[in-house]
């Protein structure tokens, strides 16, 4: 291993409506992303899906942009800086969709180690990533049991009860798939789950599982984060959520979670949500974070 390349999901380079269809136009059209047949999808996304959705979105986008930009942006440039300073090596960081490109950011590397910042592995997101890279690449497919991980998670988990007292329901939320084809991706989400539910030494009653952000008519994978959130509301007036699919905070975090999740729970009957943050820039994630792309287990 000569270097490190860390690759995240992508975002949009400004909250703006026209950055936000350019960003969508690229991602949605990935057909890893959204599996209906190209003749089909394409007129819609196009015609439909790319008129309405980017001035929504670019409105969510405002509500949690930092003055250095996008958070995924700020938060995965942050953790490449501190890998180079920890492990001495180069250190760089693409994105799937956007800016920088993995094909421009590979070519100043020499002999990568490629890590996809997806603890849990998806076709959509993992798969996706592969698609652009040499068939001889040293990838690191996922780390949803790494022990440094699960411990970076705990730590993050209790920072925050440490500073904001505790709840008595830790909700962990994931990202959603259609369930078809995601049986892989939903067993590691669970086996994380239990991991981080075992190293906090939670109880069965203590924590719930769920998945977030649905698009389209097909089956998701279950139960629904919304609905978890206002089912809880009845017995429990404070809910802590924490998202341990996502090492740094973005969209589906900071406002679907951050924001509309928390106006679910306080309408449902809820008094207090408390949203944790990502692993961000915590130093014990930075040091897992060393140990995976060394393929080092602990």
């Amino acid at each position: 291993m000569k270097s490190i390349l860390l690759v995240n999901l992508g975002t949009p380079d400004a909250p703006t409506e026209e950055a936000v269809r350019e960003y969508l136009a690229e991602f949605l059209s990935d057909p890893r992303v959204v599996k209906l047949p190209r003749w089909l999808w394409l007129p819609i996304l196009r015609g439909i899906v790319l008129r309405k959705r980017p001035a929504e979105s670019a409105k969510k986008y405002a509500e949690i942009w930092l003055a250095e930009g996008s958070p995924l942006k700020v938060y995965t440039s942050r953790q490449a800086d501190l890998l180079m300073e920890q492990t001495n090596l180069p250190v760089a960081y693409a994105m799937r969709y956007g800016q920088p490109s993995i094909g421009s950011t590979l070519s100043r590397l020499e002999d990568p180690v490629i890590v996809p910042l997806y603890p849990q592995y998806a076709e959509s997101t993992t798969e996706s990533i592969l698609d652009l890279l040499p068939p001889d690449a040293n990838v690191v497919r996922d780390f949803h049991d790494h022990p440094g991980y699960i411990a970076a998670l705990g730590a993050q988990v209790r920072r925050h009860w440490g500073m904001k007292g505790r709840g008595t329901m830790l909700v962990m939320s994931f990202h959603g798939l259609p369930k078809k084809g995601a049986e892989e991706y939903e067993r590691q989400c669970r086996r994380t789950a239990e991991l981080l539910a075992r190293h906090l030494q939670l109880k069965a009653g203590e924590w719930r599982l769920a998945f977030q952000s649905r698009f389209g008519y097909a089956k998701w994978l279950e139960p629904y984060t919304e609905a978890t959130l206002a089912e809880l509301a009845k017995d429990h007036p404070r809910v802590d959520v924490f998202c341990p699919g996502f090492v740094a905070d973005c969209l589906e975090t900071l406002e679907e979670l951050g924001i509309r999740g928390k106006e679910v729970f306080l309408a449902a009957g809820g008094r207090e949500f408390h949203l944790i943050a990502c692993l961000n820039e915590s130093p014990e994630w930075i040091a897992a974070l060393g140990r995976i792309a060394s393929r080092t287990p602990a």
